[in-house]
């Protein structure tokens, strides 16, 4: 007998026998994961356990959170990097629908303004469409999970059986109300589909079906799992249970008991194990606070189970052999470097835009410069929606980019205003025209009405795409202030009462972003400012008041860094402005009866204008957040011809809202510098309580001449005044209500007290 024939002797003698014995006794496991919100965090927990224990999964199914879990699993995530992304910082945003503040785009934000509700509507279409289907916005989220998952997708061929473990998950098919099992195409696409909850996430489609969340359904599939990968044994974990049943006072009750099928957790017996992590009467489907406990449930109660587990599995897996799997399968995975970009859903010019906005001509982008751009592209008020999709191309060895966009509607409806305990009661409305081609447009025109102030403003944008995209403006503003209908304010009799104030501009502004969250912006403008006053208290309604114009043209440069979070009462973020402006005009005093001047003066003026802000919140110590205020204003702008008319043209220093709203002679001057320290503190989600303190130095106060009404200077440095400020704010979805006690020093009135809901917010004046 030769060698060879010996060894095929041996092979069939001893080695096959072993084989075909080893092969009859193996065992398939299939783990299965229950939907259940934020408490599905707790089959992080179950994995770690089974993998501790050498406990083999040979396949996963999963229903909404369930299919997050397993589907990172099946990806090739061990369980400690899934834990490290799901208590991530990240994935906290994600669920909540906040934006990093790193992809903020302030080039694209407009002015703020007192709206409450901007509210999008094309008059072609019913009132329906203007309701929205979710409630938490999910751009980072939908991009997070294209870059998480696509690597894996094109690494398995787009099929989920030839994944790290093969998995499969369910999404629900309202329109023929039945779950869809998700077996193959974009891993991304099935669990994103999977775990849309109803209202809270915006639904996706695939293959033209729009899919929710699998748990109306099946909250548990291991009906999935049998049928399709006919395992031995069913690990399954349960996250949550059937809703309870509906109460007739309790609508919350009621719905979920609508959306959601009883599910039947339930496992063959002697078929495999349920484990059921204790996790308490929590329902808030996003309410991660309890992310590591509920990881820690779903750990100790495998740990519990394992004895069971372990009688009814009869091999162990190998961890070398585990970690070289999942290595080689991450080895697969092509870098996410993009080649072409597919627009949906968009006009071949409008698909330009937004090709231009992201690539920029260049041949390839990675999936880290694509991030930046594609947030400024969510950032653009032509845009309401966008989902990403990377397909990987075999062809050409990179990933093409597929873009379903949703161009927002051409009219924006803004409402809001201010009501108050005080006579600053206003009304907001504005309305907004966008137009997108090859470049995007806007025009916007809006208007306040108030005892107080009222405003006019007209303007119009043009953007334009490029690697460093610029915009070209012009607005037209009119501003009214009358303190005369603010006199509850005044708290010196010896300034006048009677001030009204009107300001009308034309302004041609353009700009180019420096960064996320700062830009740069030239500016031409030219307006008159003309001013109603009496020179004294004591007038009748036969005097006439003293009226100063002037007329100015003014160039101007600004660089601005904004990252706050709120418009009003923000609590984080920084900004810093600078800018310089250069102003010529004619001063043209016309005396009233109250003044002791007579005949009509004129006088030229050009000046410079330095200004300088910066406000800071700092990091949060507890419950407490520090901020840091200062601002530095510099001019060699000359008095004008008498003091109402001088301290009028002066820059006011007003830190807190109701500053903005009074007149203040002492915190007025051509020249000052101040600073501010902020304490807020968190009591509540939305509720903060303020403590606010500042100095405010001029170089030299302006004063009036008792003897003639003129202006003169104080002497250098000799005058300061400090401003203080509590309040309580409640940060509601329209705006926020405040309660505040407020104190001015210098005045006969130091103290005021204000309650107030909604915005005191202005048109900007051409100087601010």
């Amino acid at each position: 007998m030769n060698i060879r024939s010996l060894r095929i002797f041996i092979f069939y003698i001893f080695i096959l026998p072993v084989i075909v014995f080893n092969k009859a006794n193996a065992q398939k496991v299939a783990l299965v994961l229950s939907g259940g919100g934020a408490k599905g965090v707790s089959h992080i927990g179950v994995l770690k356990a089974l993998e501790e224990n050498n406990i083999p999964i040979d396949y996963i199914a999963g229903t909404s959170m369930g299919a997050l879990i397993g589907g990172l699993y099946a990806s090739g995530y061990s369980p400690d990097e899934i834990e490290n992304l799901i208590t991530s910082d990240e994935f906290k945003r994600w669920v909540l629908g906040i934006i990093n503040d790193k992809y903020e785009y302030f080039f694209k934000e407009e002015s703020p303004n007192a709206s409450w509700v901007n509210l999008s509507f094309n008059y072609k279409k019913n009132i329906e469409s203007l309701l929205s289907a979710n409630i938490i916005s999910p751009f980072e989220m939908d991009f997070m999970f294209m870059e998480i998952f696509a690597g894996a997708s094109a690494a398995s061929g787009y099929n989920f059986d030839s994944l790290y473990i093969p998995f499969r998950c369910v999404a629900a098919d309202i329109d023929s109300n039945k779950s869809i099992v998700l077996s193959n195409g974009h891993l991304g696409d099935a669990i994103r589909a999977s775990a849309t909850f109803p209202f809270y996430f915006r639904p996706i489609k695939i293959n033209e079906k729009l899919l929710f969340d699998g748990g109306m359904y099946n909250n548990f599939p291991s009906d999935v799992a049998y049928e399709d990968f006919s395992p031995d044994i069913i690990i399954g974990s349960k996250a949550s249970g059937n809703y309870k049943s509906p109460k007739q006072d309790d609508i919350i009750s009621q719905i979920q008991n609508m959306l959601m099928e009883k599910t039947d957790y339930s496992i063959i017996p002697g078929k495999g194990v349920l484990i059921e992590p204790q996790m308490g009467d929590i329902n808030n489907v996003i309410d991660f606070s309890n992310t590591k406990a509920f990881i820690d449930s779903g750990y100790v109660a495998t740990i519990r189970k394992m004895n069971e587990i372990s009688q009814l599995i009869n091999q162990r897996s190998n961890p070398k052999q585990i970690e070289e799997k999942r290595n080689d399968f991450n080895k697969k995975e092509p870098p996410l470097i993009i080649d072409s970009i597919y627009i949906n859903r968009l006009k071949k010019n409008q698909s330009f835009y937004v090709s231009r906005l992201l690539k920029h001509k260049e041949k390839y982008i990675t999936i880290k410069e694509l991030k930046q751009e594609y947030f400024k592209l969510i950032a653009d008020y032509n845009i309401e929606y966008v989902y990403p999709n990377l397909n990987f191309n075999k062809e050409t060895g990179f990933y093409d980019l597929y873009l379903d966009v949703k161009k927002s509607e051409n009219f924006i409806a803004q409402f809001g205003g201010n009501i108050s305990s005080n006579a600053i009661n206003e009304a907001f409305f504005g309305l907004n025209y966008r137009f997108l081609g090859k470049n995007a447009f806007y025009i916007s025109t809006n208007a306040y009405f108030g005892r107080f102030y009222s405003s006019v403003k007209l303007e119009t944008r043009l953007d334009f795409p490029a690697k460093l995209p610029y915009f070209i403006e012009m607005d037209f503003t009119y501003n009214h202030k009358d303190y005369f209908k603010n006199t509850t304010y005044f708290f010196e009799d010896k300034d006048p009462s009677f001030l009204i104030q009107n300001e009308s501009h034309l302004a041609i502004n353009t700009g180019i972003p420096c960064s996320s969250t700062s830009k740069l912006v030239l500016s031409i403008a030219s307006g008159e400012l003309k001013d109603e006053y009496y020179q004294t208290n004591y007038f009748s309604r036969f005097d006439t008041t003293d009226i100063t114009y002037f007329d100015f043209f003014t160039p101007s440069i600004l660089f601005e860094i904004n990252s706050l979070n709120k418009k009003q009462y923000a609590n984080s973020g920084v900004r810093l402005l600078l800018s310089l402006r250069y102003v010529w005009g004619k001063e043209k005093d016309i005396p009233g009866s109250t003044s002791v001047k007579t005949g009509e003066f004129v006088a030229y003026h050009n000046f410079y204008q330095l200004k300088l802000i910066y406000d800071n919140y700092f990091k949060t110590l507890g419950s407490f957040k520090f901020g840091f205020y200062a601002e530095l204003f510099l001019s060699n702008q000359a008095l004008f011809n008498n003091y109402t008319a001088s301290i009028l043209s002066a820059p006011a220093f007003q830190p807190i809202p109701e500053s903005k709203i009074l007149f203040l002679p002492k915190y007025r001057a051509y020249n000052y510098g101040a600073v501010g320290l902020k304490n807020i503190i968190k009591i509540y989600k939305k509720i903060d309580f303020r403590i606010e303190g500042y100095l405010f130095q001029p170089y030299r106060l302006i004063i009036q001449d008792p003897d003639n009404f003129e202006a003169v200077y104080g002497e250098p440095f000799s005058d300061r005044s400090y401003i203080a400020s509590a309040a309580f704010i409640y940060h509601s979805f329209l705006g926020p209500i405040s309660i505040s006690l407020n104190y001015y020093d210098r005045t006969t009135d130091s103290f005021s007290f204000i309650v107030n809901f909604g915005y005191i917010i202005f048109n900007k004046s051409v100087f601010d």
